[in-house]
């Protein structure tokens, strides 16, 4: 097994999906490289894309076909100007033609070059779609490809994940590698253990910069959403809340710019109501950001993008762990943590449900807060273990097949037993604990198999079924 770098975990991405919008973003993208590999982008006559499984059931509400066709257009998610999206979509369909890679004007007809098949899966994985390139010659290039969550994508004899898996020299494939190594080399900080594993790509100091501007990143995408009023696109109708949360905790004090309004936060009200308030803030401010098609981070997945940033922000405005060390170490263990569930279970609601989303990540911020609150590796795990262990079995049942019911207040409920999670991990003896990391990684998985595919973001089961859409 091979090493995953926390920054193929914590990353930044595009709303409103990582797995059903990012991997078919990505694989467009990977599908352009193959036939300029193989052939000439010119000779390309007409190019299709097949959506199939969960990707197609929820593929409208997640943009999966908005990602294939932005992908296959040559555009890239982390460079995208968000506010040009919808325009350069109507564009393709009024004109029915795509301007393929970039560089070469294509028919494309949606429903015709482009499929939303909602009959079919694919045995290699539920997220299934094939790429198709036909040339002026009359040959054809296929290729299938599979989102497995975080925007990482394979195809059945490739997984793209062997890009960013390498041999680190105290591989931690589980919590109880991590734990062995801290003793091997009598290290005190789970951090310090990932700084040395980080080293097999890059330089320290590179690893520090990275985790700073993740952290910059946060703070954008929270500011924007508490500055966004309005209805989330979808036909859903539902209202952004955090604009509207964030002024009732200021007291409608006005603000100039970013800095200013981080530091009305920091000076904020600071009792038990008004904290809880402000975290539930944080992260709605995240996901209604990642509904509607804006730059987030990816942590681990699209969907739970709000629970770490929501953690995060608490430590720094609320907490005496506000340095930035203290900033780079929450986020190196946080994406280790992510690493193993991806490893040994999945990041993937079309694998797991909810549990491997908001699940992870509640697990990963609550690993990330003990470590800079003084937590030992034993009490580090432990928080992780805790905050998964209250996450098993959850659903995921997105009404319309859209990230914003039940998804955006998940969030908050993810951030809120992260924190609880740090707090009794904190003040507990791991030697005493019953149940391991490891293990509950493990019945996490059994649980995942277990569950029905009418939970694993179909939107054929729980909520997506019960709630009637035409009356939203």
């Amino acid at each position: 097994m091979q090493s995953i770098s926390v920054f193929e975990i914590i990353k930044v991405g595009i709303g409103p999906s990582s797995s059903h919008t990012m991997g078919p973003w990505n694989a467009a993208e990977n599908f352009l490289i193959q036939i300029r590999t193989h052939h000439n982008l010119q000779d390309v006559r007409e190019v299709f894309v097949e959506f199939f499984g969960s990707l197609a059931k929820t593929g409208i509400g997640h943009g999966t076909d908005i990602a294939g066709m932005l992908g296959l257009s040559g555009e890239n998610f982390k460079t995208i100007d968000t506010t040009q999206i919808d325009s350069k979509i109507e564009h393709i369909k009024v004109n029915n033609q795509l301007m393929l890679g970039g560089e070469k004007l294509v028919p494309f007809v949606y429903g015709k070059h482009l499929v939303l098949n909602m009959k079919k899966n694919l045995d290699f994985h539920p997220n299934g779609m094939i790429f198709r390139a036909v040339f002026n010659d009359g040959t054809e290039l296929e290729q299938d490809y599979y989102s497995i969550g975080g925007g990482f994508i394979a195809t059945q004899n490739e997984n793209s994940m062997e890009k960013v898996c390498i041999r680190t020299l105290y591989p931690c494939h589980s919590g109880k590698d991590v734990l062995e190594y801290m003793r091997k080399l009598n290290l005190e900080r789970i951090s310090d253990l990932i700084f040395l594993n980080e080293q097999s790509w890059r330089p320290r100091e590179e690893t520090e910069k990275e985790a700073l501007y993740i952290w910059d990143q946060i703070k954008e995408c929270i500011y924007k959403g508490v500055n966004k009023d309005g209805i989330l696109p979808g036909g859903l109708r539902v209202t952004r809340r955090a604009a509207d949360l964030n002024r009732k905790l200021l007291g409608g004090k006005l603000y100039r710019d970013q800095e200013e309004w981080y530091r009305m936060v920091m000076e904020a009200e600071s009792t038990f109501t008004n904290i809880n308030k402000w975290v539930s803030c944080f992260a709605l401010a995240v996901n209604e950001e990642n509904a509607s098609f804006g730059r987030i981070i990816t942590a681990p997945t699209n969907g739970a993008s709000g629970v770490i940033p929501a953690v995060l922000m608490y430590s720094q405005a609320f907490t005496e762990h506000r340095n930035l060390d203290d900033i780079i170490r929450f986020i190196l263990v946080a994406g280790e943590i992510g690493t193993l569930f991806k490893k040994n279970a999945t990041i993937s609601a079309a694998m797991g449900g909810c549990q491997a989303e908001v699940g992870v990540s509640s697990a990963m911020a609550a690993a990330g807060l003990t470590e800079i609150m003084g937590g030992t590796p034993g009490q580090v795990l432990m928080a992780a273990e805790i905050a998964m262990e209250h996450h098993l079995g959850l659903t995921c049942d997105p009404i319309a097949g859209l990230v914003q019911i039940p998804c955006i207040e998940r969030n908050s409920m993810g951030a809120m037993k992260a924190i609880t999670a740090a707090n009794i991990a904190i003040e507990s003896d791991p030697a005493k604990a019953r149940v391991t990391l490891d293990e509950v990684i493990q019945s996490m998985w059994e649980t995942a198999q277990s569950m029905s595919d009418r939970f694993k973001e179909t939107s054929e089961g729980g909520l997506a079924i019960a709630v009637n859409v035409a009356e939203c």
